[in-house]
């Protein structure tokens, strides 16, 4: 056993004894019910012209967590979910009872204080204590606060204690909020509806992704986590919602990164009679007011990069951004070979010699554009070989559809489409997928012969989008791992 180990277990005993003299003494460490009538950030706001070394009468009730115990226990800084209170304490002022508690305090306790409001000389605004109650002995003790909480492993496994420690996480996931609330404001007030659909599924479908399986025992059936929402909320869309979106969950049984988490959320949206253009100007629209929301500019630091996210953004082709970096005109190959024999040429590995022109263009798209992309960008007319859901471009070349991917700081941040409508294309699509996955592609689609039913019957002219939540908290966040925006994000078995 450590030495570290050993001063933990000690500590925790220290607590215990206490915990064991409030009982004794008949006091409820863990009570039902404690009501603070107010909050550090009011308290700041209400009195922040109270001149310094000013005494009011004005009684309050605050709660929080200890942090901080100085003068043998004269102050004492307990924070709530929106700062510190500082809390003066005269033991001249305090009962039997409320002695009793504060000689059982430690740093990480939940507490109770009722009292005066004050000023100290110095300017801090403080409460000076009339009574203390225990709402939550801490046996546990905090991590040492001038190194706070730095290891990795356990700011994540942990989070309850990443977030006491550590400010920054609670803002971040505050802020996690307040944009998801900004896409719904933005989408409810174009008149869409939010809607949900099934997370088990019969088919896979909607995304190139490996799926999670799992079994059914009544109907003795193995069904799929969904990997994307996008045809159940096409289906609905068929049956005549004026517009419909989803943030939910997504499981994607793929590597990990600081970019891929095996579950994460996904806005998808699809609106009538609308194309990928009107897509690209609803993406701008939610970053633009999300990122206002929350820094009140839509200039952001990431890392030591500016990024200004005010719209509209530029709008360049897959083929020409690849000219842009290789000098490769790839509108100017005609066959799957000669592309080919580009990818070998910028010397990136080949995953196939079968691989066809429009799979090359994007290897080498991929390979050599993506990372300069920092500014945002919306990246057009993608292979139709790697669309089977989209419509093909309405500029004639059958190589090409109407499709975008937003990207911003390097990396993909939406995905939209003109939705595909015409059902024959569709199974023909299907058909194509349903091959690649007979060839061993585990991540293509399968046949869907009841969303192909569903177009039969008519489906209008659809824009549709799916944006990564994470990812885009990530950007307006400052945060360079989507564990950092995930609250309980997936760990290795310890």
């Amino acid at each position: 056993m450590t030495e570290d180990t050993n001063l933990g277990h000690e500590q925790r005993q220290i607590r215990l004894n206490k915990l064991k003299t409030l009982q004794d003494a008949g006091i409820n460490p863990y009570p039902n019910i404690y009501r603070p009538s107010t909050t550090s950030a009011d308290l700041q706001e209400k009195y922040k012209d109270l001149p310094n070394d000013t005494q009011t009468e004005d009684v309050v009730w605050v709660a929080g967590r200890i942090r901080a115990i100085r003068n043998s226990g004269m102050f004492v800084d307990v924070y709530d979910a929106t700062g510190k209170v500082q809390i003066y304490t005269d033991k001249k002022n305090l009962s039997g009872q409320d002695l009793t508690v504060f000689d059982a305090l430690d740093v990480g306790d939940m507490v109770g204080i009722k009292g005066c409001v004050r000023r100290t000389k110095r300017g801090e605004l403080s409460v000076n204590a009339q009574s203390w109650e225990m709402l939550a002995k801490s046996l546990l003790p905090l991590p040492e606060k001038f190194h706070g909480l730095t290891d990795v492993d356990t700011k994540y496994r942990q989070r309850y204690l990443d977030m006491i420690m550590n400010p920054e996480t609670v803002q971040t996931l505050i802020h996690r909020t307040k944009i998801i609330d900004t896409v719904r404001e933005v989408l409810n007030e174009k008149g869409l509806l939010e809607v949900e659909t099934p997370v088990l599924q019969v088919i896979k479908g909607g995304a190139t992704a490996r799926p999670f399986i799992t079994h059914h025992n009544t109907l003795d059936m193995d069904l799929f986590l969904r990997v994307a929402t996008e045809l159940h909320l096409k289906r609905l869309i068929v049956g005549g919602l004026p517009g419909v979106y989803e943030i939910g969950r997504d499981f994607r049984n793929e590597g990990m990164d600081t970019r891929h988490n095996p579950e994460f959320t996904m806005l998808e949206a699809y609106w009538p009679y609308k194309d990928y253009n009107d897509m690209m100007t609803l993406f701008e629209e939610i970053v633009e007011k999300a990122c206002y929301k929350i820094h009140g500019t839509t200039t952001i630091k990431f890392g030591d990069k500016e990024i200004n996210l005010k719209g509209p953004y530029p709008r360049k082709t897959m083929a020409e951004l690849v000219k842009e970096h290789t000098g490769i005109d790839f509108m100017a190959i005609t066959s799957g070979e000669e592309a080919r024999a580009k990818v070998k040429e910028l010397h990136i590995a080949l995953p196939s010699e079968d691989l066809d022109w429009g799979h090359c263009l994007a290897l080498i798209f991929e390979e050599k554009c993506e990372e300069y992309l920092i500014q945002p960008v919306h990246v057009i007319d993608h292979p139709k070989s790697m669309s089977p859901l989209t419509k093909t471009h309405r500029n004639g070349d059958e190589r090409l559809v109407e499709r975008f991917e937003t990207y911003i700081n390097g990396w993909e941040l939406a995905n939209a489409y003109s939705e595909l409508t015409n059902p024959l294309d569709q199974r023909e699509r299907f058909e194509e997928q349903v091959k690649a996955r007979e060839a061993g592609d585990d991540e293509a689609d399968m046949m869907d012969d009841d969303f192909v039913t569903a177009l039969e019957y008519g489906m209008p002219p659809t824009g549709g989008i799916g944006i990564g939540i994470d990812r885009l908290v990530m950007i307006l966040t400052n945060s360079p791992s989507i564990r950092d925006v995930i609250a309980f994000p997936t760990m290795r078995k310890k």
